[in-house]
């Protein structure tokens, strides 16, 4: 489906929810992108949108939407947004924008869902597996009494290393989603012992379940009920820290029964020869995404050109992490084979056009990369070139995380954030000078970039940001309440305190999950394909 053209300063092309939900049930390629930041997002977006902040937007958008012809939808709270976010795109050299007429409201008017969280679209399918497949499940008051007994049980938590090391239940050994039935042998000891597959909540825990099961262990494999939010609830403690553990896995018996599972979810093997005309001469026409699941240890040994590292399990989890165009072709590559079919299996299921490579990593050739416009770079300025500008009238801004910006901050700088930079006080903007300040200095250019639109001061961006200017010894002060909750639109509040012991909080966020195919089904589906 194509759009329209659109050059920096022509009008965007307005389209109805209407339409839109038209072309996301069509089978062509199209980048829904709600560029609220995560706040807003957050609290109510439609099911295949992606976040894609306008604060980052153009430092995102070559990863989730590479190919420039690619139709690009964007949707915005209908106060204009939007429509200048497809202008900033244009300046890429994106040719084919439209924007959603009215916004999120439009959407909800139309008769359409919009749906809480993050990376709803996948926790919808986890819920949607669990119900299919009548994932089993353990409530955390009968597991504590197994391991009280001591019975013979492994629990295994799926999630990323970091997140197990903040928290996890008692016991528990860290062993990402991917790496399940890769590692299972080494793990599990004996067919007879208890599986328990834990994360924080409850979707990971079911896909990961799930897996094991797909893949047909001996073991009888469960997942925690409510993972570690649903221990707490059940007025039990978390463990913290990470006790190392190199397991040496079966790879034979993992690549057999990881090849069983490809086979029978029919998930399709692909050459390098397609590879890389699918990457080359046939670039132009789709898009292809190239995930590298491989250990980071594997990755710099041998890195595949052109691949971006993402974490198997994290792709199930949170597909539009890294994708942000709809029907678009996903190829996975691994070091055995193992991690690559069994995400594949899931993916596949999601209703992505999912293929696993079938070779070596060295045998994959670079891609074509299409040419964008540069991001202009603002001038710098040094700290100590800062505080000067600032003792002769300069004003400083923060474009930091609010939650950083509370714990600290250049004495007098105001926090702010792009999408609300126009509403910045008109004697801050008559100033002679701005200074910015950023931890990743691409944010404040694209402020900077803004503000050139709304004032004749000079802009600079601080080089190194806060850590910079607190190593020249220069002042900083905390905000513990500003910037006022009401303005932090870069922070989701929905359920946000879950996992620091609020239980209003969980049975909230556990409440919504389960409650999750109910909506699905209400919308008339999500595209999923379960082979039950």
């Amino acid at each position: 489906m194509t759009f329209s053209a659109v050059t920096p300063s022509a009008a965007v092309r307005l389209l109805s929810p209407h339409d839109v939900q038209a072309a996301l049930r069509g089978t062509g390629e199209i980048a829904f992108l709600d560029v609220r930041e995560e706040g807003p997002f957050g609290e109510g977006h439609p099911f295949f949108a992606v976040n894609a902040p306008y604060s980052r937007l153009e430092l995102d958008i070559g990863a989730l939407v590479p190919r420039l012809a690619t139709p690009v939808v964007l949707l915005d709270e209908g106060e204009g947004l939007a429509v200048k976010a497809a202008q900033r795109l244009a300046a890429l050299g994106y040719s084919d924008l439209a924007a959603v007429e009215g916004g999120v409201a439009a959407w909800v008017a139309a008769g359409y869902e919009v749906y809480k969280s993050v990376n709803s679209r996948l926790k919808a399918f986890a819920e949607v597996v669990e119900h299919a497949f009548h994932t089993p499940a353990i409530e955390a008051a009968e597991l504590a009494r197994l391991k009280d007994e001591g019975a013979d049980l492994v629990i295994l938590d799926s999630r990323t290393p970091e997140e197990f090391a903040r928290f996890h239940v008692p016991g528990a050994i860290s062993c990402p989603g991917a790496e399940l039935v890769e590692k299972f042998d080494a793990f599990v000891r004996a067919p007879e012992q208890l599986v328990v597959v834990s994360c924080a909540g409850r979707t990971r825990g079911i896909i990961g379940a799930q897996s094991l099961i797909d893949a047909q262990v001996p073991n009888r494999v469960v997942a925690l009920k409510g993972g570690t939010q649903g221990w707490r609830l059940a007025g039990l403690a978390l463990e913290s820290g990470v006790v190392p553990i190199a397991p040496v896995p079966d790879i034979a018996a993992a690549r057999a029964r990881a090849e069983a599972v490809r086979t029978r979810f029919g998930v399709p093997l692909v050459d390098a020869a397609t590879l890389a005309r699918w990457r080359g001469a046939e670039a132009g026409a789709r898009t292809t995404f190239l995930f590298d699941l491989r250990d980071a240890a594997d990755r710099t040994a041998l890195p595949v050109p052109g691949a971006v590292p993402a974490p198997g399990g994290q792709l199930v989890q949170s597909l539009d992490k890294w994708v942000g165009v709809q029907h678009a072709r996903i190829v996975l590559i691994d070091a055995d084979g193992v991690r690559a079919r069994l995400t594949a299996h899931w993916l596949i299921q999601l209703g992505e056009d999912v293929h696993v490579f079938d070779g070596k990593p060295d045998d994959i050739a670079g891609g074509v990369e299409a040419a964008k416009g540069a991001i202009p770079a603002a001038p710098r300025v040094s700290p100590q070139e800062a505080a000067d500008l600032l003792k002769d009238g300069a004003r400083a801004l923060s474009l930091d995380a609010s939650a950083a910006y509370r714990a600290g901050h250049a004495v007098g700088a105001l926090w702010t954030i792009r999408p609300r930079l126009a509403a910045l006080p008109a004697d801050v903007l008559a100033v002679p000078a701005l200074v910015l300040f950023a931890a990743d200095p691409g944010v404040a250019d694209l402020a900077a970039l803004d503000l050139s639109g709304l004032t004749a001061a000079r802009i600079a961006v601080v080089e190194g940001g806060l850590a910079a200017w607190r190593a020249a010894g220069l002042p900083v002060e905390a905000s513990p309440s500003n910037p006022p909750d009401s303005e932090r639109i870069d922070y989701l509040f929905w359920a946000h305190d879950r996992h620091d012991g609020n239980p209003d909080a969980m049975r909230t966020y556990l409440g919504w999950e389960e409650q999750l195919p109910a909506q699905v089904a209400a919308e008339g589906g999500a595209g999923f394909r379960l082979v039950v």
